[in-house]
């Protein structure tokens, strides 16, 4: 359904970056939080305006979300909001669940002690984290902790792929925890894979991260139907 935007547009405001950067940013997570809608249009003066800035910042922004799956571009209307499907969802997480395992793998062979602690670690503040309710900060925390992973594979390739797929994978984490009856699952499922890795057992590793990726598109699947 189409919509018109609607509500208050704030400029992210970071130091140093590129104005176009800024407007990225803003818009992004404006799409993300649920700020602009899905079907929602994307209307170039109009966002300029609202932001205070021209319109060339505004349509590059638009384009970098394009290829995020973010935006999509409509015959005869346009840029707006692109939809969650269960295709989209679907094929990246085809994607993210092959090369989740090559870096499970790998992790196994090649963590360093210091690298798993670290990761420990790291999840034990994002056990914390769940308990309170900013979805940004814990949806951060889970990229971090995956990364950490993705870093120990020491396979620059594997980590230049895993780092593009964050991006379109961003939106369906965001709705994944959202489902707070989830968060403790979420936590579980990163103390068995880390747990796995640490006793350089491959064919767990593999598994616990093939689960970990079937609950995600299970449950985001249903709060799309919903």
């Amino acid at each position: 359904m189409e919509k018109d935007m609607q509500g208050e547009l704030r400029a992210v405001i970071e130091e140093y970056l590129p104005l176009r950067d800024v407007v990225f940013n803003t818009l992004r997570q404006a799409i993300l939080k649920g700020e602009l809608k899905p079907g929602e249009r994307l209307m170039e003066i109009q966002l300029a305006g609202r932001l205070g800035v021209s319109r060339t910042p505004v349509r590059e922004a638009i384009r970098k979300l394009e290829l995020e799956g973010l935006v999509v571009m409509v015959p005869r209307k346009g840029a707006e909001v692109s939809s969650i499907t269960e295709k989209s969802l679907r094929d990246v997480l085809e994607v993210r669940k092959a090369l989740e395992e090559l870096a499970a793998e790998l992790a196994c062979q090649r963590m360093t002690e210091e690298e798993i602690a670290e990761a420990e670690k790291q999840l034990e503040e994002f056990k914390q984290e769940l308990q309170g309710d900013d979805v940004t900060k814990i949806a951060e925390m889970d990229v971090h902790f995956h990364e950490m992973i993705y870093m120990g594979t020491k396979n620059e390739r594997l980590i230049q792929l895993l780092s593009n797929l964050r991006e379109q994978m961003y939106r369906y984490r965001m709705e994944y925890i959202r489902d707070e009856d989830k968060r403790g699952t979420l936590a579980e499922e990163h103390a068995e894979i880390i747990s796995r890795i640490k006793n350089h057992d491959i064919e767990a590793a593999k598994e616990a991260s093939r689960k970990h990726i079937d609950n995600q598109e299970s449950t985001v699947s249903k709060r799309i139907k919903s």
